[in-house]
């Protein structure tokens, strides 16, 4: 390099450097902000860029009208030193603006009422000190999580708790930080305090082992805390810090807590947030017992699935969060937990009904002033392209028949299926009470009662858990029921006793009595109806490119899922409870970049909590959880905001066996949350009471647990006869069809046309081991609770409110006039014939709008789940102007 080159660089680097100090200070470009970049859509980020822009432009013209500052002399340069560059060049260079291309505008309904740099401001005007979100967290908000942070602020400045009640994937850990940094003050200008002369104390944060990490990632990404864990060998430390008032968040376990409940309720905490609060459900347990014992009332509970199996449930948590809310115990389930139950029962009398559906409503209006519900589908649904929720009953193989038939049949299950029989004694007493309590001639009672050959006080109760999980087993995959090298060697030998027992003459079919070791009978999905299924399902999906989950509840099932994919030569993960707390993250993450990983395998009750998984866009359960919220959990996995394409979920359910049971229970669980939580209205569909004994109907009972079921279409029979929504077999076979066909076993280009002939949809199904298929939205109502309501919402509203009004009418019509079965008879069918008719006309409808979009109706569905709630009601309103149009020109 030269030295006159040599200078050149110097001289430009010193006035460059030189610069700034001798004009105004001048805003940055919008793209050059010194912040983190926002986590949220692109769309959302250009609108950012937008309103930085503007700001950028305002700031400017204010600069321009304020008296210029006197520049201080600078120094020519000399001659041979110059940039070969005219003055007036120079000059035009210096005043010429500096164009950026500007992001397109972005459509009405995306634009927010805020800046996206301002703080949110959650105190009342006029209250000092400002209690406040600071801009760098606000401007990464979404609309409805910036409502759950002043949902959230209300209460603590009432000085009491209540339960953030968002749907998995909306983002509850964040809203709570963003609410943890108003109170504390991060960013505000008044940090350890909340108002005068008062300093905040530390946040107690309960959660499960598994999300603690992410508590501590989700902290130091969002805000400046001083956060420490109350886990491991360094507790004591941990607890020295909080003496010297130098931490401000402690996050813990349930179980850690549960241990040390007495040092850590001595503490004076702020307030106390319980992340997955649902643990909180029982009253009975130590956990419950020791979060008693916390002083505050400030108590914040994080949950999306409230309750779970039982009303009371939802009482438990509420009666922490805020004491005597509900009223008492006894309260409680006299006013509303037996009323809602009896009011749901298929044969409820109308005044049952009617009482039920006014201490729903009262109930809710309770909830709503302690909880804040909401679903994906009324915050971030335009965001999303939706799921499908699909429930596929899979036919057992005729191995699994047979050994599912002689498990039914084994002492240890027909003692409790013969309990209530009178005993054969001669005595009026039944069996259970009588002769019957014990039986040493079964293999599981013996091997429960080894040490204790009169039995226990339960007998013979205490074998329905043991034969239940062992005909779950089954409907699984034979290999389950036979002996688990890792039990102790006397439970091994009962198990392969039992095996043998249930194996009979098919012993030989299935590899023997003990374990299988071979690789090749453990892979083949000849003996296992759901396994056939599973393997059509993955060969399409990996033909078309999907990423798929495949869940699990069994670590052994997992085994054989393992083996079953090497064979077939895919491309997986796994992720269990054995899997390092280290290795967990980073086994998400490669699957996530990786497109070689197709198949992700993972423990139900290991991954349900904690993991992100939008990569994936199939989601497979193999075995379904008594607990409804397990599954939910498993399909929210990938169905959470960041997903980009359509979610498709399949839950395998071994036709005829125990699982038809569970998922009807599953049903009626959902059922009751929805009415108790979101005031919903839910179908009718059994006749059996939760913990009633005088109605246990089809669900509830020992009976009803071990019924053989092989030959029935169990769930199929109540879904349709007591749905109120019968279609023609046509037609239900063509809904069939849409879910087997198009997802399962074809495309949408290749289905079948709805001319076919039922007959050989039914062949079809039954050669693809596919009894029976529904969609779980058709059965259970999961759609918004009405809580925001746009002009969409109340038209559709509108409508059901009139359908109802048709009801009721016909109803009171048949009390007046009805004297006789016939007429009763005429009047529900009636009642049938105009729901089919108001749906007719809504599909009507529906395509009516399509054809004005210039569409089909496929892609108008598309549409409208990627367009907002606006456009959706812009839409509507010219839709209904063009038609009001049309009828004032045909008058």
């Amino acid at each position: 390099m030269s030295l006159h080159r040599l200078k050149e660089t110097l001289h430009s680097c010193s006035s460059s450097s030189s610069q700034p100090q001798s004009q105004p200070r001048s805003p940055p470009p919008p793209d050059l902000l010194p912040r983190r970049p926002p986590k949220t859509s692109l769309s959302q980020q250009l609108l950012r860029l937008e309103a930085a822009a503007a700001s950028s432009s305002s700031f400017s013209s204010r600069i321009a009208q304020l008296p210029p500052v006197p520049r201080p002399p600078i120094e020519k340069p000399r001659k041979d030193d110059e940039p070969p560059s005219s003055s007036s060049e120079e000059d035009e260079r210096r005043t010429r603006p500096i164009s950026r291309p500007r992001p397109p505008p972005l459509p009405a309904a995306a634009l927010e009422h805020r800046g996206p740099f301002e703080p949110l401001v959650l105190s009342p005007p006029g209250e000092r000190p400002v209690v406040q979100v600071p801009p760098s967290i606000n401007c990464r908000l979404l609309a409805h999580q910036r409502d759950g942070v002043r949902f959230l602020y209300n209460l603590y400045r009432n000085n009491h708790g209540g339960v953030l009640g968002d749907d998995m994937g909306l983002g509850k850990t964040i809203q709570t930080i963003a609410f943890l940094s108003s109170v504390i003050g991060k960013g505000n200008g008044h940090e350890k305090s909340t108002d005068k002369g008062k300093k905040t104390g530390p946040v107690l944060i309960l959660c499960p082992t598994s999300v603690i990490r992410n508590w501590e990632n989700e902290f130091s990404e969002w805000a400046e805390f001083s956060v420490a864990v109350y886990h491991g060998p360094n507790r004591e430390l941990v607890l020295e810090k909080i003496e010297t008032q130098g931490l401000e968040v402690l996050i813990t376990s349930f179980d850690t807590f549960r241990i040390h409940d007495k040092i850590l309720c001595g503490i004076s905490w702020e307030l106390v947030v319980v992340d997955e609060a649902h643990r909180l459900k029982n009253e009975k347990s130590k956990l419950y017992t020791a979060c008693l014992g916390i002083t505050t009332q400030k108590r914040f509970g994080l949950t999306g699935t409230i309750p779970q199996n039982k009303i009371m449930e939802l009482f438990n948590l509420f009666d922490w969060v805020v004491p005597g809310c509900l009223g008492d115990r006894e309260h409680f389930r006299a006013y509303y937990d037996e009323p809602l139950k009896q009011g749901q029962r298929l044969s409820a009398p109308e005044r049952f009904v009617q009482v039920a559906d006014t201490r729903k409503k009262h109930l809710v209006s309770v909830l709503r002033k302690f909880l804040l519900r909401r679903t994906k589908e009324e915050t971030i649904g335009h965001l999303m392209l939706g799921k499908e929720d699909n429930i596929v009953f899979c036919k057992m193989s005729d191995v699994q028949k047979r050994v599912y038939r002689r498990m039914l049949q084994q002492p240890d299950i027909q003692i409790l299926i013969n309990k209530d029989l009178h005993c054969s004694c001669g005595s009026p007493l039944p069996q259970v009470e009588c002769c019957k309590k014990t039986e040493p001639k079964g293999v599981i009672w013996s091997y429960l009662h080894r040490d204790n050959p009169d039995g226990c006080p339960m007998c013979p109760f205490c074998l329905v858990l043991p034969c239940l999980v062992k005909l779950q087993q089954i409907s699984n995959h034979l290999e389950l029921i036979k002996p688990n090298p890792k039990d102790e060697v006397e439970k091994q030998k009962k198990d392969a006793e039992l095996a043998a027992a249930v194996f009979d003459t098919d012993i030989d079919l299935v590899g023997g009595s003990a374990k299988s070791e071979n690789f090749m009978g453990l892979s083949d999905a000849e003996h296992c109806g759901k396994m056939r299924a599973l393997e059509r399902l993955l060969s399409l999906w990996t033909q078309q490119g999907d990423k798929i989950l495949l869940f699990s509840y069994s670590v052994r099932m997992l085994d054989i899922l393992e083996k079953f994919l090497i064979r077939k030569g895919y491309c997986f993960s796994r992720f269990d409870g054995t899997t390092p707390m280290n290795a967990r993250q980073s086994l998400v993450d490669e699957f996530n970049r990786s497109p070689s990983k197709q198949v992700f395998l993972i423990s139900t009750r290991a991954g349900n909590l904690g993991v992100n998984l939008v990569s994936a866009n199939r989601v497979v359960i193999f075995d379904p959880s008594w607990n409804p919220a397990q599954d939910l959990q498993a399909q929210d996995r990938s169905f959470r905001y960041g997903q980009r394409r359509h979610v498709t979920v399949f839950r395998l359910l071994g036709a005829g066996s125990l699982e038809e049971l569970v998922y009807s229970r599953q049903i009626y669980k959902q059922q009751l949350s929805n009415i108790a939580v979101s005031g919903k209205i839910e179908k009718r569909y059994f006749e059996g009471v939760q913990d009633d004994k005088k109605f246990q109907g089809e669900l509830f009972g020992i009976c009803n647990l071990f019924r053989d079921l092989s030959d029935k279409l169990f769930t199929s029979e109540i879904i349709e006869l007591h749905g109120e929504h019968s279609k023609s077999s046509a037609t239900e076979a063509t809904g069939i069809r849409e879910i087997v066909d198009t997802d399962l076993f074809g495309s949408q280009e290749n289905r079948k046309s709805s001319t076919a002939t039922t007959d050989t949809d039914n062949e079809k199904l039954v050669d693809f081991g596919v009894v029976y298929a529904h969609r779980n939205e058709d059965v259970v109502n999961m759609g918004t609770n009405g809580r925001v309501k746009d002009r969409t919402d109340e038209t559709v509203e509108s409508s059901s409110e009139e359908l109802q009004s048709n009801k009721h009418e016909i109803k009171h019509t048949v009390k007046a006039k009805c004297s006789s079965l016939e007429q009763k008879i005429k009047v529900e069918q009636k009642m049938k014939v105009t729901n089919s008719y108001s749906l007719e006309q809504k599909r009507k409808e529906f395509s009516q709008i399509a054809s004005f979009m210039g569409m089909d109706d496929l892609e108008f569905s598309k549409w409208l789940l990627a367009a907002s709630p606006l456009q959706q009601s812009e839409v509507l309103q010219k839709y209904k102007r063009k038609k009001k149009r049309k009828c004032n020109y045909k008058k």
